[in-house]
């Protein structure tokens, strides 16, 4: 059998499986995030790519698009930057090479300097450079499988992308971005911010590659220091330092994602945050939480209040039955609005059926106990939850054990890093309201508030580490 007819025979392994594609085809060996990321664009649409420098981001893109033309009937593949130079002189470049380095791909696809065809079918099997400076270069392609590969995704203008994301709309149509974060706006920040419950995000640091320069980090690190944003940038493959207004940054929210803390056996209280959505789009979400250890959030839509109260209920008694050597759970309740009804059927169920529950309704709108300092308690608990990040995230830093832990999820991730704040007129913070939130665009924060309830600290306990 000759080498066409074997890989022929391959293609259905290959499209489940990118990596053994790259390594049989063009011998090309992925690093572990490289991995990931193949593994993401497999069974996902949208996937979004940050890095430092140097770290192999071109290659994998490549391979990527070598993967996609050869292992799809009739596909559609566009490779965009935002200069010239950098689409043709290193994306298109890189990806000749890997298809030059192949004997297979050699004698399946014909390469120009615009296009790369299937011989045989030059009119619908291609790839295509199309430079990112204009919407029209965007728009036109429609095919059943189609793939858009943004290098240096940070530089596409708006309406670019917009064009690129309206186009894909065909049964098998997928985005990869990637780039250096060097802005803090736009689609590509979007896609690991307020957006990225739409996207399979990652990052890349230089400093874990293989791949990178050690020396060359060095002289930036003393050039331009650890913290400055060209290490954030460039090294650490993180967007400049968040704006002003954000009252929680995203990097300690991401590193609390990430590591390794477990909650001890001994602890005999649990912790419950729920907060309350009747109907609409809202969703109403219930948080457990033990010592500093969130669950995964369970949300619900559109249940009245006696069907919340249950879900509360079955929540805690599952607590109390994974963990025995807990002894109470504290609920702490949203109590404005429909939360009130929930407060209310909780307390009575709890004294009904004499349950180790213990209900903390709380007013966010009320007066804060360090009322100099914050407008209301809903502002005071979410400054609770940021400076145990905070703390959590000079620990790591110190190289000190870490002693918080968040759930991997998209929609809180966002919810937790846009909420913007403000300074009143009387010299204390406040948080950006809900209504706010919604003209902007953005969900209302309904896991990010149920974490920060599971977080509150009632007057008379103190359940957190600090």
């Amino acid at each position: 059998m000759n080498r066409i007819a074997l890989f022929k025979k391959k293609i259905p392994v290959y499209r489940k499986e990118p990596w053994t594609f790259a390594r049989e085809v063009l011998n090309f060996d992925p690093d572990e995030w490289q991995l990931d990321v193949l593994k993401d664009l497999v069974n996902h649409t949208h996937v979004s790519v940050r890095s430092g420098q140097g770290v192999g981001k071109t290659g994998l893109e490549a391979v990527v698009a070598l993967w996609f033309l050869t292992v799809y009937p009739f596909p559609k593949v566009i490779a965009t930057a935002p200069t010239r130079q950098q689409l043709h002189d290193i994306l298109w470049a890189e990806i000749a090479k890997w298809q030059s380095q192949s004997p297979l791909l050699e004698s399946l696809l014909k390469w120009t300097k615009t296009k790369i065809y299937m011989r045989k079918h030059e009119e619908r099997w291609f790839a295509t450079a199309r430079t990112a400076t204009k919407p029209e270069n965007m728009q036109g392609f429609h095919e059943d499988n189609m793939l858009f590969i943004v290098d240096e995704a940070s530089g596409v203008a708006d309406n670019i992308m917009e064009a690129i994301l309206g186009t894909l709309s065909g049964e098998n149509n997928k985005l990869l971005m990637c780039g250096n974060p060097t802005k803090t706006s736009g689609v590509f920040y979007d896609s690991h911010n307020r957006d990225r419950h739409h996207y399979r995000t990652h990052k890349v640091s230089s400093m874990d590659s293989s791949r990178t320069s050690k020396k060359n980090i060095d002289m930036l690190l003393e050039k331009y220091g650890k913290d400055s944003d060209v290490a954030r940038i460039r090294i650490y493959g993180d967007f400049p330092r968040a704006e002003a207004d954000t009252f929680i940054p995203l990097e300690i929210v991401e590193l609390a994602t990430k590591l390794d803390y477990k909650h001890s056996q001994e602890t005999t209280i649990g912790d419950l945050g729920v907060d309350v959505a009747r109907f609409g789009d809202d969703e109403t979400a219930i948080v457990k939480r033990i010592d500093n250890y969130v669950y995964p959030i369970r949300t619900y839509r559109k249940q009245d209040t006696t069907v919340t109260t249950g879900y509360v209920l079955k929540a805690a008694r599952e607590m109390m039955k994974a963990n025995k050597h807990l002894k109470q759970i504290y609920i702490k309740v949203d109590d404005s609005g429909v939360g009130g009804g929930v407060t209310d059927q909780l307390k009575e169920k709890i004294r009904e059926q004499r349950l180790p529950y213990k209900v903390y309704p709380v007013i966010n709108n009320g007066k804060a106990d360090d009322h100099e300092h914050y407008e209301n308690v809903g502002t005071e608990q979410w400054g609770v939850l940021r400076d145990v990040l905070n703390d959590n995230f000079s620990k790591h830093m110190q190289g000190d054990p870490v002693e918080i832990y968040l759930p991997q999820d998209e929609k809180l991730i966002s919810q937790l890093t846009t909420r913007k704040y403000r300074i009143t007129s009387r010299g204390k913070i406040a948080l950006e309201r809900k209504e706010e939130m919604k003209k902007r665009g953005l969900q209302s924060p309904d896991r990010a508030d149920a974490v920060v309830l599971a977080f509150y600290r009632p007057k008379d306990k103190i359940s957190i580490l600090m």
